[in-house]
């Protein structure tokens, strides 16, 4: 098999999905009409301000408190020993759904940091019943943006980046990581959850929503945008900055809503990176 031929069976296929011809042809179809620059360069531009507006209009209730990440992430549950509690980051906190279900389940931390690039999902982070600034401290931030974690005091033992890459710009994601690896402690464990390559989702984009190769502008109207990460380009993302991939893989679940007949497959990619100093 010549080059040519196995660079066109990787477009299509990775250990957890294989198109269809079906399929095949409507990732072609999302080529026809693409979103102009200048539309891709708004939504870029506007981003904090449609986060801000999201939750303007949808408050606390749009998305799930994640009981699942200490299932997924053993990581999360934390040292019983008050002495060695560790110190957690969260990036992109949204209004705490990550956070909140690991406090009310008493796992030891040391201290919480968590960021998010809307003031009006920070401020729903602070008012939380369990906010307490000397457990909690939730701050406004653009994780793009060179040395953007000067906030962060202590040496960050366990860093989460759940559902937050795919929502930045390809071009800035391996600034985000080394941003993340600048304030992490040696042997400190980044993990990572995100929208994997040929998931449902991005199946079902339509013409004029596509912006570059797996990146698209959402189709809810909301004007955010979403990438879709095979496991090779993580563990590169991560080990290009200094990471070590500890594990990187393929997770393959349903969404289930019986109410509105819904039962269709959803493939994301899960990994645990260690800092390593270089």
């Amino acid at each position: 098999m010549n080059s040519e031929s196995e660079e066109s069976d990787s477009c299509v296929s990775h250990v957890a999905k294989q198109l269809t011809l079906e399929e095949i042809d409507k990732m072609k179809a999302q080529n026809s009409r693409l979103v102009s620059d200048f539309q891709a360069m708004q939504l870029e531009k506007n981003a904090k301000k449609h986060w801000d507006l999201f939750y303007k209009r949808n408050e606390v209730r749009f998305f799930k408190d994640r009981h699942w990440t200490t299932r997924e992430f053993q990581e999360l549950l934390g040292l019983e020993n008050p002495k060695n509690a560790q110190t957690l980051l969260e990036i992109g906190c949204g209004v705490g759904n990550l956070i909140y279900p690991l406090l009310e389940d008493n796992i030891n931390f040391k201290k919480i940091y968590a960021c998010d690039l809307s003031p009006r999902a920070v401020e729903f982070v602070k008012g939380h019943k369990l906010y307490n600034p000397d457990k909690v401290e939730a701050f406004q931030n653009d994780v793009t943006v060179e040395n953007c974690f000067e906030e962060v005091h202590l040496p960050i033992n366990i860093a989460t980046l759940v559902f937050v890459l795919s929502t930045i710009h390809p071009d800035k994601m391996k600034s985000v990581i080394k941003n993340l690896y600048q304030c992490m402690t040696e042997n400190g464990i980044a993990l990572f959850r995100d929208y994997g390559r040929f998931d449902m989702a991005q199946l079902r984009f339509k013409p004029g929503h596509k912006i570059s190769e797996n990146f698209y502008m959402r189709q809810d109207g909301t004007r955010f945008v979403s990438y879709y990460f095979t496991t090779e380009e993580v563990q590169d993302l991560f080990e290009s900055n200094g990471f070590e991939t500890v594990s990187c893989i393929y997770i393959q679940r349903r969404t289930v809503n019986l109410k509105e007949n819904i039962d269709v497959p959803r493939i994301f990619v899960q990994g645990k990176f260690m800092k390593k100093l270089q």
